[in-house]
This record gives structure tokens, sequence and C-alpha cells, in this order.
């Protein structure tokens, strides 16, 4: 199978794709605030999380164009908390060995209005949230709720779903991917946050859904359950001789949930450290469910988020083709050397089994 690495800015890249041409997107962009790239063009810098909203549905309409009818879109979006730069790089938690996801290199402050175009109000009667519908630098009008104060949750990922259904898309899904291992947290007002949203968005009301693909094995308690079931239904007297006849027992998959309590590991990943890269990589776990649901064999894969090219390596393990798009060189060539990589321990097994 073929991975492909186009190194331009998305929407560019995206416009030079034919229409209807990819089966599924796997994807996590860059996070509003959370830090520098290096690299002009990029997104996350917007000056207002309404800005980033609105550059982020602009990408996803083309998106939306190259995605066959049937086609679906896997989403990760993280949130953050409305701060100020707190001087720490991101260059510098990575070298300190500590997850990079941990929202810590803020760029710029992200306190202040949600809508405004012009710079935030200073008045300390607007930052502290008593005067929503306070006026900015400029004249657009701020409605209420629409400041992010000190300490506020932004809720991007939230915000980024109902702007998609806005736009046309059917929000199928809200996943939780639970992180057994998340970055401890100073914090002694609320509780540490140990998990990321995977939204999955479709064009149309009908598209393509492999759920065998993705079975999970039942717990232990399952068959009680329907054992109870079925003696609710047909009686307790009839229950022994109709209960594997009428289920298939002994049952030992399940349908893929989008949350599960522990130990259960159903969406229940942990992070995946990548020592050549100091920005976020979502683990290779999270992007094999994805794909295995959402795009069938021997389909066209698209990451418009290219990164260090996990969504290609999974893609290529799967017998999927895949087309990655990164903005800065240096990434690209990272995801370049990771996947070839890969791909030749892949075969040398291949190899070895023959």
């Amino acid at each position: 199978m073929s991975v492909q690495i186009i190194i331009d800015d998305c929407i560019a890249a995206l416009r030079s794709m034919a229409s209807e041409s990819v089966d599924c997107v796997v994807t996590s962009p860059p996070y509003w605030g959370l830090r520098d790239y290096g690299v002009d063009g990029q997104i996350g810098l917007e000056a207002t999380l309404s800005k980033h909203l609105e550059v982020m549905v602009a990408v996803f309409e083309e998106v939306k164009r190259v995605l066959k009818p049937g086609g679906t879109c896997w989403v990760n979006y993280g949130d953050c908390y409305a701060s100020t730069p707190n001087g720490r790089s991101a260059a510098d938690t990575k070298a300190l060995g500590t997850d990079d996801r941990t929202f810590r290199d803020k760029p710029f402050s992200t306190v202040g209005p949600i809508c405004a175009d012009g710079p935030p109000s200073t008045s300390t009667r607007s930052q502290s949230g008593k005067n929503p519908k306070g006026q900015t630098g400029n004249t657009k009008r701020i409605m209420a709720g629409g400041y992010l104060k000190p300490k506020d949750l932004c809720m991007v990922p939230n915000r980024f779903a109902i702007a998609m259904q806005d736009a046309g898309w059917w929000v199928r899904s809200e996943i939780i991917w639970a992180k057994p291992n998340p970055m401890p947290e100073s914090v002694s007002d609320r509780p540490s946050g140990a998990h990321e949203k995977i939204w999955l968005f479709t064009k149309s009301a009908k598209y393509d859904y492999d759920a065998n693909a993705v079975l999970q094995p039942v717990s232990k308690n399952t068959h009680a359950r329907l054992s109870q079931d079925v003696m609710n239904q047909i009686g307790s007297d009839r229950a022994n001789d109709s209960f594997d006849s009428a289920l298939s027992l002994p049952v030992t998959k399940r349908n893929l949930r989008n949350v599960e309590p522990a130990p259960v590991e159903v969406w229940n990943i942990p992070t995946a450290a990548f020592s050549e890269a100091h920005f976020a990589t979502f683990p290779p776990e999270l992007a094999r469910r994805c794909i295995e649901a959402g795009c069938p064999k021997g389909g066209m894969v698209l990451d418009p988020f290219g990164g260090a090219g996990t969504t290609g390596l999974v893609a290529d393990r799967l017998q999927r083709d895949c087309i990655l798009i990164e903005l800065n060189p240096e990434y690209a060539a990272i995801a370049e050397k990771r996947i070839d990589t890969d791909r030749g321990g892949l075969l040398d097994a291949m190899e070895a089994v023959a």
C-alpha cells in the first residue's frame, strides 16, 4: 500500500485533490492556543476561539468535498483552560520527559472574548466575568457567555462539534479517550484531566462502518444479564431449553462503545511517547480502531494534519492507502522516516514467517 506525504497548507493541498476520493479521515488538528510550531500559516494561533473555529470549519469543508458519500471522519480534539503564557516551552517540557499534551506552551493569552475580532477588554469588570455582554476595542458585541475568564475550561471540542453540525455534518458519536497514564497536574481546585474527545462525523446519514471489525470481548457479567433477560421474557421454566438457541450463546463479542468503565480496555488507551518530536502524537491503537471501523479494506485514508505520521503508519499496517498533509517540512521528514522504518520491520517479519 502507498503512503503519500504532501508538504503544503492543508486547505491548498485539499483543493488539489479530487472530489469524493477518500474513504476515511483520521486526524488530530493543532489545538487552539497550545503552542507555536514555528511555521508560517499554522493553525491554532488565531487571536480568538471563534476565529479558530471558523478556520477549522473551512478546512473541513474541503475535507467534506474529498470524502466519499459513505465516508467517515474521525477527529481527536483536546480541550484547554483559558490562561496567560506560563513561560515554559514545549521543547523544555519534552526535555523533562513529560507528556507533550499538557497544554503548557501557551504562545499567547487565551483569556478574553470568544467572538470578537478586536483585542479583549482589559477592564476588571469584564475580565471578572460579571459583564459578559461587554464591548471590545471594536464595535462587535459579545453575547452572553462569550467571554473566557482565567481558569475557564474553553470547551473547544464541543464548540467545534457544534460548528461542524451547523456546517452540515452529521455528529454520529462523541467518544471519550480515557488515558490510564495521564500527566499529573498540580491543581487543588478541580479534578485532574485524564481524557480527550474523539468525534465521529459523517457527510450523510448512511455511511460505511464495519462494526464487526472492532468487536470487543464481553465481560464476565454479560451472560448473567442475558440469561436474566431471557428468563424475564420466556419464563424460568423454559430458559434452559431456549437460552442457547434464542441468543446463540455463548456470546463472546459485543459492539465497540464510545466509553467504558475501567478496567475494560475500550478507548482506554495510554498515551504513546515518540522521542523524535516535541509535538503531540496520538496512539497507534486509537488510529487503528478508527481505520478498521471506518475505512474498507484497500481504501484510502486521509490525515490533513499529518504530524508525526501515526495515521499513515497504521493505515499502511492495515493495508490501506493513505495521504498525509503536513505544513512543516521537518515534521514531514520525521513522518516519512518513521513510516519507512516501520514498513521495513513489517517486511522483515513477513519474510521471517514465510
